[in-house]
């Protein structure tokens, strides 16, 4: 075992010496996924505590932080990177409003619709008739709410954080987001009792 690590050390010194910025991009990468998956895991556990669930659900709790590590972070990742090209990098406060409607209008639904669809079908198990019906009937209310919270958020990120920290304010942000989304979700999945 000890060979393996100092044989994958001796492979990253040597892509660090080679490729030092397409190295340290793969690292903020693999930070922001694994940052992405901690907070998704860390808001599921809150909001299954607040929603009155006895014993904490493990394979939900996995579930959440796989979609965290595998499409939130590497998601908002490329996303930041993209407005910045094709904005030019630019951050007065005309560009960073454009940046944010763009951002509004195509990542923010596309993000709240992909993680109805991951829960109800991955997460929950559901057929995709009744996730699909669900959807229907609760994803224009996440969406408008989304659009009454995320702008604040995104003009605060493009306007004063770093390209290389946008994901993880994001992720920080978007683990009180992860609550209500949870909360929702799960209002949604319990039968009304009246």
């Amino acid at each position: 075992m000890g060979s393996v690590a100092k044989k994958g050390l001796q492979k990253y010194v040597s892509q660090l010496q080679s490729h030092p910025l397409r190295t340290k991009r793969n690292e903020i990468e693999l930070l922001q996924a694994i940052t992405a998956a901690v907070l998704s895991g860390i808001s599921d556990t809150v909001s299954q505590k607040l929603s009155g669930i006895p014993k904490l659900q493990l394979r939900r709790l996995v579930l959440k932080m796989l979609f965290g590590f595998a499409y939130l972070g590497p998601f908002g990742h490329y996303t930041y990177i993209l407005l910045d090209k094709i904005f030019k990098g630019k951050n007065d406060s005309k560009t960073v409003a454009k940046k944010v409607v763009l951002e509004q209008l195509t990542s923010s639904p596309c993000n709240n619709l992909l993680f109805m669809i991951y829960y109800g079908v991955v997460v929950e198990g559901r057929p995709w008739m009744h996730v699909k019906t669900r959807i229907k009937k609760e994803y224009p209310k996440v969406q408008l709410t989304a659009w009454t919270f995320w702008p604040a958020v995104g003009w605060i990120n493009h306007q004063y954080v770093p390209l290389q920290f946008r994901v993880i304010f994001s992720s920080l942000i978007a683990f009180c987001w992860g609550i209500f989304l949870n909360l929702r979700a799960r209002s949604m999945a319990l039968p009304k009792s009246e």
